[in-house]
């Protein structure tokens, strides 16, 4: 159980530090759209293009699947020990809403992935859908598709709507992963609590607010 724990918090970690990253590159979607599609294109091309980007997405595709198949196996383990009455009042007593249904907002997730992964990933690395045109720099337009999509309302409410479970799962996970990790100095704890929160806010909020703010440009 210790090292199935392990491995979900030290990939938590990585996706963490992912979020960051991928949230800064987002936020160039909110500059003005000459200036985003030539910034955000680029990007999107040295990251495709970058030999040392490559051996990060493989690590990043396998922190993802790793962090699913172990969450889902300690899920189900708790699922069967809770079903002892008795430990089922001292779980609930001794947990918040949030730890009980991280199992629940784990899937959340995924199936906004798999939706993002299906939008994106899939038609642009994959080549599946409608092609992928070229901007003026001769770099392949995925501003184009983000803004495009970004157009569409109910895909803005479904991308918007599903960063609340993001937020939580990753308020809960962060502090969490360190407590796996052996990490229980008090003082530190309640500083990583805070740090996990205000994190938690800028991730979801901001992932939750630029698909809005290009819908409305």
């Amino acid at each position: 159980m210790f090292f199935r724990k392990s491995i979900i918090a030290l990939t938590g970690l990585f996706l963490c530090i992912f979020l960051i990253v991928h949230l800064s590159a987002n936020s160039i979607l909110v500059l003005p759209e000459e200036t985003a599609r030539s910034l955000y294109n680029s990007y999107s091309t040295t990251l495709r293009e970058s030999p040392l980007i490559k051996i990060v997405a493989y690590i990043l595709y396998l922190s993802i699947i790793l962090h699913v198949i172990y969450a889902l196996l300690i899920t189900i383990n708790n699922r069967k020990a809770k079903t002892k009455g008795y430990l089922v009042n001292q779980y609930k007593e001794n947990s918040s809403w949030t730890s009980q249904n991280m199992g629940l907002l784990g899937i959340s997730i995924l199936l906004f992935i798999v939706v993002h992964l299906a939008n994106f990933w899939a038609r642009i690395k994959l080549g599946m859908g409608e092609g992928v045109g070229l901007d003026a720099n001769g770099h392949v337009d995925v501003y184009e598709v983000t803004y495009s999509l970004f157009q569409n309302g109910y895909y803005v409410v479904f991308y918007t709507l599903l960063m609340v479970p993001l937020g939580l799962h990753l308020h809960h996970g962060l502090k969490s992963a360190f407590m796996t990790l052996g990490f229980y100095h008090k003082r530190g704890l309640r500083t990583i609590a805070k740090v996990s929160l205000v994190y938690a806010i800028i991730i979801a909020v901001g992932f939750g607010i630029i698909p809005s703010i290009v819908f409305l440009k």
